[in-house]
C-alpha cells in the first residue's frame, strides 16, 4: 500500500518527518524574485517561476534527509494558472528525487464531483483512449465531514494505484474544538468518532506494517489527543501538523508513534522554508538552512521515539 512505501522511506531515513512547500512569494530570496520580476514584470507568471525555482533548490538540499514533502495547494492556486503548473511541476521534481508526495488540499465532495477530484490528485484521467495523471501525488488530504459519499471515490483510486488520504480528524487550529471537540450522545467526541471511520474506511487497505491507506491528521497541538487516537485507532497512520511554528514540542508527540517509532509524520512548513531567515544568513544560502532545519527538527524529534 502506499503508506507502506512512506514508512520504508522514513525507515531508511531514519526521519519521520515531511517539508510543507507552502510558499508565499515572500519566502523566496530577492535574488530569485528579482530574477524573473525583472523579466516578466510584477505578474502571476513571475511569481510562479519564482517559487517553482525556491522549491527546485530546496528539494534538491533536503531529498536525501527528508522522505516527503506536503505541498498546500492554496499557496499555489493563488497565482493562478501559472502557480498550478508550479504545483504540478513540484511534484513531479520531488517524485523524480525519490520522495514522497502529499497535497494538501483538503477536498471533498460527492459523486462525480469527489471522482473529478480523485482523478486530478491521486488518479488519472482519460483523454481518449489514453490515461494520464494531472499531478500525481501519493496522498491527499481530505476533509471527511461529507461521509462515506466523499471518501467512497478516494478508497477505490488508494486500491487500485497505491495511493493513500489523510482525512482531518483533530486539526491543529485553536477552534478546532468548536466542533471537533463536541461529544456524541454516548459519550464519544466527534473527532474520535471520525477517527473510528478511519479505521474503518481502511479496514480492507492494510499494509505489511499494519498501517492502511486512510489516514488521519492530527494537530501536534493536542499531544493528550495525540496519544488518546494513537491508541485507539491502531491502523490508521497520523500526519501531524502543528510542531514548531504553531506551538507543538516534540515531546508531546511522542504518543503519537507506535512502539516502533512509526505510525506519523510531522510537517513543519515556515520554519524550513524561512530557515535562512531566521539564521540571519546570506539569502543567497537559502537551501543550505533549509537542509539545516530539517536535520535539526529530525535530531529533536526522534531523541523522543523508538525508530526502527
Amino acid at each position: 500500500m502506499s503508506f507502506d512505501r512512506l514508512i520504508e522511506k522514513i525507515i531508511e531515513l531514519k526521519n519521520p518527518t515531511v517539508v510543507g512547500l507552502d510558499p508565499k512569494l515572500e519566502y523566496v530570496p530577492k535574488y530569485i524574485q528579482r530574477r524573473y520580476l525583472e523579466k516578466d514584470g510584477l505578474t502571476l507568471k513571475a511569481a510562479a517561476k519564482a517559487i517553482y525555482d525556491f522549491n527546485q533548490a530546496i528539494i534538491d538540499e533536503i531529498h536525501d534527509v527528508v522522505p516527503a514533502i506536503k505541498p498546500q495547494a492554496a499557496y499555489y492556486e493563488m497565482y493562478g494558472h501559472y502557480g498550478i503548473r508550479a504545483l504540478e511541476k513540484t511534484i513531479r521534481y520531488a517524485k523524480l528525487n525519490g520522495m514522497f508526495v502529499i497535497t494538501d488540499g483538503k477536498r471533498n465532495d460527492i459523486g462525480a464531483t469527489m471522482e473529478a477530484y480523485t482523478n486530478a490528485h491521486l488518479g488519472s484521467t482519460s483523454i481518449g483512449e489514453n490515461s494520464m495523471e494531472a499531478f500525481g501525488a501519493d496522498a491527499l488530504t481530505v476533509n471527511g465531514y461529507l461521509g462515506t459519499d466523499g471518501i467512497e471515490p478516494l478508497l477505490k483510486v488508494c486500491r487500485e494505484q497505491d495511493k493513500g488520504i489523510y482525512v482531518l480528524v483533530k486539526t491543529s487550529n485553536k477552534s478546532s474544538g468548536e466542533l471537533q471537540d463536541l461529544r456524541l450522545e454516548d459519550g464519544t467526541p466527534i473527532y474520535a468518532k471520525m477517527g473510528d471511520l478511519c479505521e474503518k474506511w481502511g479496514a480492507d487497505t492494510i499494509g505489511k506494517y499494519g498501517y492502511s491507506a486512510v489516514g488521519a491528521v492530527v494537530g501536534a497541538t493536542y499531544p493528550e489527543m495525540l496519544t488518546e487516537l494513537r491508541q485507539r485507532l491502531p491502523h490508521t497512520m497520523f500526519l501531524v501538523p502543528g510542531y514548531g511554528a504553531q506551538g507543538g514540542g516534540a515531546e508531546g508527540l511522542k504518543g503519537g508513534f507506535d512502539a516502533n517509532g512509526l505510525g506519523a509524520i510531522v510537517n513543519s512548513s515556515r520554519a524550513v522554508m524561512c530557515a535562512y531567515k531566521k539564521e540571519e544568513c546570506d539569502e543567497r544560502d537559502f537551501a543550505k538552512a533549509a537542509r539545516r532545519e530539517v536535520i535539526r527538527m529530525r535530531d529533536d524529534i526522534t531523541q523522543y521515539i523508538n525508530l526502527e
